[in-house]
């Protein structure tokens, strides 16, 4: 597990340093100050970069070096930054602390907040549709459907929408651990799923591949949810980096307060499991991915 750490360490590196030459260039184009150092707070701030793994490693099952994509690993992290500016925001879950800092709507003002993850959201595309991200224009077009689709209505929008609609709009329709799945799997699983999916897709996988990679990515999605859920029941302020006990405290179901954390627990261990199995295919060269759905059971942040 401590390799990888370092693995992901790396990563994350990689891409902070592209995304930080990216913003600069961008400053130098004409990019209004306090935009940019909102920008730049939202996306420099630390944090694991766990989805630029995902996209650096699926990729390198197909013999794709990490330089080659950074254009598509960086464009990820862009879409899930601007989704975290406006997650924090008072309209949504109204939070002040993101990564041990301030969120950008409370170090600057609500409006910067909802700019700043416009600016990210059109940056992702900007750099998944250039010729540097790949010569390939077939290859470029599949990944910005891919992106697209992920981030839009039936993926990680849409999926903020039923879980601020099970928040704040009444019902008299309990809580199914279905609706559960549903709602986690559009919010958080489907952008994890497009980033092993944009791996292979840069690496011009078989469709079989391409397919296991998927399998793989739907359950590390649940996998992620599961233990970011425990996180949030179980685990403190300090260790976590943001405020933990909302989901209770805001009545939200997770599967985590349907099943109670031991049987969630256990959940986790099995799908930690299913995504394992799922990289048989690919042998060794996918020992990093595994080893990213096998943290899924020990995180602390």
């Amino acid at each position: 597990m401590s390799q990888f750490l370092v693995q992901l360490g790396n990563a994350a590196t990689a891409v902070e340093a592209y995304l930080s030459t990216i913003l600069a260039k961008q400053e130098a184009a004409g990019t209004p100050r306090r935009l940019a150092e909102a920008l730049r707070h939202s996306v420099l701030a630390g944090g694991k970069r766990f989805r630029p793994y995902l996209v650096f490693n699926s990729a390198a099952l197909f013999g794709v070096e990490r330089e080659g994509a950074l254009p598509a690993a960086a464009a990820i992290e862009c879409i899930h930054c601007y989704s975290l500016v406006h997650d924090d925001l008072p309209s949504m879950d109204n939070d002040e602390l993101r990564r041990g800092q301030p969120t950008v709507w409370k170090a600057y003002d609500e409006w910067t907040a909802i700019l700043a993850g416009d600016a990210l959201q059109a940056l992702a595309f900007e750099l998944v549709s250039s010729p540097e991200c790949h010569e390939d224009p077939g290859v470029r077009t599949e990944l910005v459907q891919t992106l697209a689709a992920a981030s839009g209505a039936v993926g990680m929008v849409g999926g903020q929408v039923l879980d601020l609609e099970a928040g704040n709009l009444p019902t008299d329709a309990a809580p199914t651990i279905a609706g559960v799945t549903r709602l986690q799997s559009m919010k958080t699983g489907r952008l994890i799923r497009a980033a092993c999916e944009m791996g292979a897709i840069l690496g011009k996988a078989a469709p079989s591949e391409l397919a296991a990679l998927r399998i793989y990515g739907e359950h590390l999605g649940t996998a992620f949810q599961i233990s970011d859920d425990l996180l949030d029941a179980v685990g403190t302020t300090t260790n976590v980096g943001k405020a933990t006990g909302k989901d209770a405290a805001a009545g939200k179901a997770t599967l985590v307060g349907l099943l109670g954390v031991q049987a969630a627990r256990d959940h986790l261990d099995q799908v930690i499991t299913a995504a394992v199995t799922a990289l048989v295919a690919f042998g060794e060269k996918a020992e990093p991915l595994a080893d990213a759905a096998r943290l899924m059971g020990h995180r602390g942040s």
